[in-house]
């Protein structure tokens, strides 16, 4: 009898245990088994319907079936591009293993068309990425092949930026890209290249514009290119196409000033004094650059004469000048400042005043000393294959700020004091000759921006050298 209980008990756990283990599968999340090497493979598909590049295509749904669990597609109207673009996106979802595509849209007829997926597409346990994968379907008799390829260069850098599309429009007015829908997309790669695939016969404008949901020319200070000619898709070579935004406009209303009552306790006329910085490195004057006052407000009044340049004797300094800047809050001292020299810099309170009257809490004196020779490297660059007749203007380059511009009159440039530091060179082509890169224009007069060519390697100058590098262009 005592046997007989046990077994049955025993029965009766392994049936609950049992139930419990099947309620609890039917309930969670499906989880593959951890451990073993880690997943490093994209999906891959194994089974379209209809299949991949059909013809004749005549339904509304696509079902795409993968080889492992396939992660949510985010932010399709961005990642998923669909060409001929349709007034309404098709609606994409995933569950386990398959994505469906229903299409909202009714298809034109002898038409092909793609659906990108570019990196969309990724497995649900480490991300990989199944890339560039695109699925075509024609409802005529036949796929289209005409390609056009090319890249795309920020203009004033001469860099890329992969986050632009390249579009091209039937309609040739100005204003299609920014009114309409593109006819086709596409995305750039990290280098700025990109290629068109299955496009129909016909001529197109071509134009690089931010991927955003719009898919228009709906702001100029967004990233902009645009191609002079219309592209033949049957027989055209590849292009590049120089990208630049226009300068925002500061529309926005500037606030009064607001009244100076005399009603101000002590503290708020403390808290609002100026203030006051300069560019001096560690107290001392960079020889080759201008002093620099900057304050934290808009000077409105000025007296030069209270603001004087002396030796370390307090006698004035001749040949220097004061200048204000466009901002009204900088003031640069310029003069030819000899090496490894003392200056002392006085400054009278009441020297400047911002438009309520506010000045410096108190008269200051700076008091430094200019570098020496030897802190400075001379440079001699050689090009190789400049052109002369592009008008080249050197640019040197730190933290994507241009540091010096000069233009190039000859294959040698040279200079007996420059400042060590690591820096890239960009080159210029000058069309109008002023020195500085123009932007381009579309709407109007179109005029293509001025292009800019980095040089790819590094260039690194070190202090008491003479650092004499050979630069192929």
């Amino acid at each position: 009898m005592k046997k007989r209980i046990s077994l049955s008990f025993f029965l009766v756990i392994l049936s609950l245990s049992l139930v419990f283990i099947v309620s609890s599968f039917g309930c969670a999340n499906i989880v593959p088994p951890g451990g073993g090497p880690r997943d490093s493979l994209p999906p891959v598909l194994v089974e379209a319907t209809p299949k991949d590049s059909s013809i004749n295509f005549t339904g509304n749904r696509i079902t795409l079936n993968f080889d492992e669990f396939v992660d949510d597609i985010q932010n399709q109207f961005e990642n998923v591009l669909v060409s001929p673009t349709p007034n309404n996106p098709p609606i994409i979802n995933n569950h386990l293993r398959t994505v469906s595509i229903r299409i909202k849209d009714t298809l034109e007829p002898n038409t092909t068309y793609s659906i990108d997926f570019g990196n969309a597409l990724r497995d649900i346990n480490e991300g990989n990425v199944y890339k560039n994968f695109t699925y075509l379907f024609s409802t005529g008799n036949t796929i289209d092949q005409n390609t056009f390829s090319g890249k795309v260069i920020m203009a004033e850098t001469g860099k890329t930026d992969s986050t632009l599309i390249v579009v091209l429009h039937r309609n040739p007015d100005d204003s299609a890209v920014a009114k309409e829908k593109p006819r086709y997309i596409a995305k750039l790669d990290g280098k700025g290249n990109f290629q068109f695939r299955n496009l129909a016969a016909g001529t197109f404008a071509v134009y690089v514009i931010p991927n955003d949901y719009s898919k228009h020319y709906d702001d100029t200070t967004k990233p902009f290119a645009f191609a002079n000619q219309p592209v033949n898709t049957v027989d055209n070579q590849p292009i590049t196409l120089y990208a630049f935004t226009l300068p925002k406009v500061d529309t926005a209303a500037k606030p009064a000033a607001a009244p100076n009552n005399g009603s101000r306790g002590k503290k708020d006329k403390e808290d609002n004094q100026l203030r006051m910085q300069n560019n001096l490195d560690g107290g001392r004057q960079d020889i080759l650059k201008n002093l620099v006052l900057t304050f934290d407000k808009k000077i409105t009044t000025y007296d030069s004469s209270k603001i004087v340049l002396t030796d370390t004797n307090y006698k004035p300094v001749a040949n220097y000048t004061i200048t204000r800047d466009t901002s009204e809050t900088g003031f640069t001292i310029v003069h030819q400042w000899p090496p490894n020299q003392p200056f002392l810099l006085l400054i009278d309170k009441a020297g400047f005043a911002d438009s309520a009257g506010t000045t410096l809490k108190r008269s200051d004196t700076l008091s430094f000393f200019t570098k020496k020779s030897e802190d400075y490297g001379s440079l001699k660059l050689t090009f190789k294959n400049l052109d002369l007749a592009k008008n080249p203007v050197l640019q040197f380059v730190q933290n994507d700020k241009i540091i010096e511009s000069s233009p190039l009159t000859g294959a040698q440039w040279y200079r007996k004091l420059f400042n060590p530091g690591e820096y890239d060179l960009r080159i210029l082509y000058d069309d109008n000759k002023n020195g500085v890169w123009d932007r381009g224009q579309f709407f109007g007069a179109k005029r293509q921006p001025e292009i800019v060519v980095p040089i790819n390697a590094k260039l690194s100058v070190r202090a008491n050298w003479d650092n004499e590098p050979e630069i192929t262009l």
